[in-house]
């Protein structure tokens, strides 16, 4: 077993360069921590919402023109619906 025998002048000395290297490392992480966003999140939601709006619009309007049968532009109609809704809330 070797073992290797440090001065307390030398210990000292490495405390003293750990500490300033650690501050170094905190300085350099609370700079890097700062994100600054491309897009902010306020945006997100709406650009999310107006995605989900146009998808369902979307599929709707297919739903009705291939599966229904229909003319794509019915499928948009407040007549349509009120018919629909008929459909669904006809009492027996």
């Amino acid at each position: 077993m070797s073992a290797k025998f440090i001065s307390k002048d030398q210990s000292k000395a490495h405390e003293q360069m750990d500490k300033k290297r650690n501050k170094e490392k905190n300085k350099e992480e609370s700079s890097s921590k700062i994100k600054v966003r491309l897009i902010p999140i306020w945006l997100r939601v709406l650009i999310v919402i107006f995605l989900t709006a146009i998808s369902l619009i979307t599929g709707i309007v297919t739903g009705y023109a291939v599966i229904g049968n229909g003319k794509p532009q019915d499928a948009l109609k407040k007549e349509t619906w009120t018919h629909i809704l008929d459909f669904v809330n006809k009492e027996e």
